[in-house]
């Protein structure tokens, strides 16, 4: 963990892009947030840009990080946001307590976890009928997959440069990505769909265009 914090702590620090493969489902996943939300949380909430969204649809929303740098500009670009509470914390180790939220979020960060203890935890911590939204990424296997990134990658181009008006992003910005990925590993999504069916009974795991799959289950009791 202390690797990813120093990772992301870097990373930070470095330019934003205005659209990248998470930000894409960020609609997506709003779609899927329960009406009324009392309360949500966001596990590696990064700089708040979905904890802001999240905040617009749920009365109070615990968005965690483990990076101080990104908690720090979270907490700046989040001012005006009266019912976000950032904290610098681990979802495995931070008191989340049972039967809390109404909604628990995860995006690109779930392979950073233990799959199973992770999903343990949060299934605890979901109120009956509270939603669990996760986006991350998978280990592509197989034709299909490289047919399908045959696809994505210049589709995956062509929107980074009407967002942001470059094709790729500074060479610190992907210097910085690929230290981190180093230390990366992903499930397939075989893999997903196996622990999703023993321990979310019901959840629906759908693969995504730009190397992402999600998961989305209601705890029923």
């Amino acid at each position: 963990m202390s690797t990813i914090q120093a990772d992301f702590d870097e990373l930070a620090l470095l330019p934003a892009e205005a659209w990248d493969h998470n930000s894409h489902y960020h609609d997506f996943l709003l779609r899927h947030v329960p009406s009324p939300c009392s309360k949500s949380l966001e596990i590696g909430c990064g700089t708040g840009a979905f904890s802001r969204l999240l905040a617009a649809r749920s009365e109070l929303v615990l968005a965690l990080d483990l990076s101080p740098n990104m908690i720090s500009i979270a907490e700046e670009q989040s001012a005006s946001y009266q019912n976000i509470d950032f904290r610098v914390a681990d979802v495995m180790t931070h008191n989340v307590g049972a039967e809390q939220f109404d909604c628990i979020v995860s995006i690109a960060t779930f392979h950073h976890l233990p799959t199973e203890e992770a999903l343990l935890r949060v299934k605890r911590a979901l109120k009956v009928n509270g939603v669990l939204l996760v986006l991350d990424l998978f280990q592509p296997e197989g034709i299909s997959d490289t047919l399908r990134s045959a696809v994505a990658v210049p589709l995956s181009l062509g929107l980074r440069l009407l967002t942001g008006g470059r094709i790729i992003a500074p060479q610190k910005v992907r210097e910085a990505w690929a230290r981190h990925g180093l230390t990366d590993s992903y499930l397939s999504l075989d893999q997903v769909r196996d622990v999703c069916s023993s321990l979310l009974p019901g959840a629906v795991v759908k693969k995504h265009l730009f190397w992402r799959y999600s998961v989305i289950w209601k705890k029923v009791e």
